[in-house]
């Protein structure tokens, strides 16, 4: 079986590899095979080692490579393969497969297609090393693998300034969040000696208690220290205020990369990493407060940005942010089982909702403004079905996957006891309005309503996220292998929600996943530095059935404020847009704040970036020039010669002078001699 282990991260690499140094021999069909093929190996190999993990027990862990040993540190590359692992897995190579198909048709005609692949191919490769990790040194070089890939992807189209200055944007904001991970990466060796995550997880209640002087006479719970720096890491990764900055700029690369990295897989790298960290996290109230405060505020305020954007990708990647915030809240809940089910439910009808904006896109010529779209539901049937079920998906409509998994999210901030709960709680129920807005604003838009696009032409934005094929004329349905994925990615959609028994309420999780509760051992002799974290619990004892949990759902207030939000679009966009415009007449200032992002990017491009260059030109005027050039190379050249002008004064070439010299110094020294 290692050998299968080791073939499923192996496969998308070598395609990567063949596609990225051979891609001109191979052309394009040989290109999109190859990755493919490889990606097709991987999801099927996952479906083998899920089958054999999930149904028969059979969970590896283990080494593969042991790559160093420095002292009693080893260095290794290992597999964890359990259920948590195992699900991530399908997940992530499933949607890789689509956004692969999808790929053929979206960007037939761009001249850096073999590239492009040989990217996405490599993004799964390094994904999969992340989730499939058994030891810290191995999830950081995944971590790492999916940043650096990322950087390449968004600036794919490295001649568009935009998309070159996204890229750089999204790397150095990921540098701050990973210096803060490697820091805590660092503090789990120092304390517990290993690498391991099972070594680890064993040691981690003997340092319940422990104190590190972080600063002079400033100590703090040692794992509340590590839980934060590893929550940094996190908050980088996937993308939690106010780290968050790079996401939406992001979109400057293709749409399938948006599907693939910026929804389905890369930012919720962040969430796996906690959820495989809960022994750690579960120690440390004050990390899962703050973790509550971070994601409710990323849920709610990055939603009200989706309100306002026209972008139709833009709209798509502000609701990414605010789901990203609903899995975080869920983190902070001690609800770990529940944040990856909504990871999971979440990868599905995102990554539906992105590849179907990409669809519309190829329909409207480039054009992406969705107030130059409107009743494309006849031209576009698919997309437009497909892209309902992503929108109900989202919001969280009864019997569709993100019903079931955000309902869990808010009915575990509820139950939880951690004083920053209440915070979290009104934020995630205001931002069920929120999202059901902003998802159904951009529908209505751009599928109902009048016609308000050119028929004849293209726009005249030279925007490059589209076909290529240069083609005008009257919108009509994408080819094929663009729709296939939209309709594979339906499916579940609709479906993995019900899958909510096993996964949640069930034991699924619950060798892989540890909370301080009752039900899975809660320490008593630690009552007086923790609360129990009973969310999952108490839900779990709850629960009668999916039907009874529909049910329930349905007199919640979730389900109404969903409602309200959907029949707020449907009002004001396609009933009577007088309120819009009122609306903004009257509150001309908050549409500007919103529509600048709460200026979150000026202050940094402020701060931050003229603020490195004027420390670096601080730097070069004061250190560069005055001392370093000035007085260390200068000063020592004028030394010099200053020296060398008053020796000269004593070379006069007369031998009395030479000689009352000799004379001088002999009486010196033996003055010296005598007298000292």
């Amino acid at each position: 079986m290692e050998a299968m282990y080791l073939a499923i991260p192996l496969a998308p690499l070598f395609g990567a590899i063949v596609a990225g140094l051979f891609g001109k021999k191979i052309g394009r069909a040989g290109a999109h095979w190859v990755t493919i093929l490889g990606v097709a190996v991987a999801f099927l190999l996952s479906l083998v080692v899920a089958n054999d993990v999930m149904f028969h027990g059979n969970t590896f862990n283990g080494t593969v490579y042991t790559w160093a040993v420095i002292a009693d540190i080893r260095f290794e590359v290992g597999f964890m393969l359990d259920n948590l692992s195992t699900m991530m897995m399908l997940v992530v190579t499933f949607v890789s497969l689509m956004v692969h198909v999808y790929t053929i048709g979206y960007m037939s005609e761009d001249p850096g297609y073999q590239r492009f692949f040989s990217y996405i191919s490599l993004f799964t490769f390094s994904m999969l090393m992340l989730v499939m990790s058994n030891n810290f040194m191995q999830l950081f070089f995944g971590w790492e693998a999916v940043g650096l890939v990322s950087y390449l992807l968004i600036g794919f189209w490295f001649k568009k300034e935009t998309a070159i200055y996204a890229n750089m944007k999204a790397f150095l904001v990921n540098r701050v969040g990973d210096f803060g991970f490697l820091l805590g990466i660092a503090a789990v060796l120092m304390y517990t000696g290993t690498l391991d995550y099972v070594e680890t997880f064993a040691k981690v209640p003997g340092l319940a208690g422990s104190q590190i002087e972080v600063f002079s006479d400033w100590k703090w719970d040692t794992l509340t220290v590590i839980a934060i720096l590893l929550f940094i890491g996190a908050m980088g990764k996937s993308a939690q205020v106010p780290l968050h900055v790079w996401l939406p700029d992001s979109m400057e690369g293709p749409t399938p990369i948006s599907a693939l990295i910026h929804a389905a897989t890369m930012v919720t790298a962040g969430i796996f990493m906690v959820a495989r960290m809960s022994p750690i996290f579960e120690m440390s109230d004050a990390a899962l407060n703050l973790i509550l405060i971070i994601g409710a505020t990323t849920a709610f305020f990055m939603g009200l940005i989706g309100i306002v954007q026209n972008d139709i990708k833009k709209v798509v990647a502000y609701s990414t942010l605010s789901q990203l915030g609903y899995m975080t809240v869920a983190l902070g809940a001690s609800a770990y089982s529940a944040a990856v089910f909504h990871l999971m439910t979440h990868a599905f009808f995102k990554a539906l909702l992105f590849l179907a904006a990409g669809s519309v896109i190829i329909a409207m010529h480039h054009e992406q403004d969705i107030r130059k779209m409107g009743g494309l539901k006849k031209y576009m049937p698919i997309t437009y079905w497909t892209s309902l079920i992503g929108s109900l998906a989202l919001i969280g409509f009864p019997g569709f996957s993100g019903f079931f998994s955000k309902d869990l999210i808010i009915e575990a901030v509820h139950e939880s006891h951690l004083w920053a709960a209440g915070y979290a709680y009104t934020l995630v129920l205001l931002g069920v309005f929120v999202t059901a807005f902003y998802s159904f604003r951009m529908f209505f838009l751009v599928f109902h309503g009048k016609e308000r696009f050119d028929a004849h032409g293209h726009d005249d934005h030279g925007h490059h996220d589209a076909d290529h094929h240069g083609h005008s004329g009257t919108p009509h349905e994408s080819p094929w292998v663009v729709t296939i994925p939209l309709i594979m990615l339906a499916i579940p959609s609709v479906l993995a929600g019900y899958l909510l028994d096993p996964m949640v309420v069930g034991e699924f999780f619950h060798h892989a996943i540890f909370v301080n509760d009752k039900a899975h051992g809660f320490d008593p002799t630690l009552q007086g530095l923790l609360s129990a974290h009973p969310g999952i619990e108490e839900i779990s004892a709850a629960y009668h059935g999916v039907l009874g949990f529909v049910l329930h759902g349905l007199m919640a207030p979730p389900f109404w404020l969903a409602m309200a939000g959907l029949g707020a679009a449907w009002f004001i966009y396609l009933k009577d847009d007088a309120i819009a415009r009122w609306a903004y007449d009257k509150f001309r200032w908050l549409h500007t704040l919103l529509d600048q992002k709460y200026y979150l990017d000026d202050f940094n491009q402020k701060v931050f970036a003229k603020g490195s260059v004027s420390l670096g030109n601080g730097l070069w005027s004061v250190g560069e020039r005055l001392m370093i050039d000035g007085f260390i190379v200068n000063g020592a050249a004028k030394a010099v010669g200053w020296f060398s002008g008053l020796a000269r004064q004593v070379q006069t070439g007369y031998l009395y002078h030479y000689a009352f010299s000799m004379v001088a110094g002999i009486l010196l020294m033996l003055t010296w001699f005598l007298f000292f």
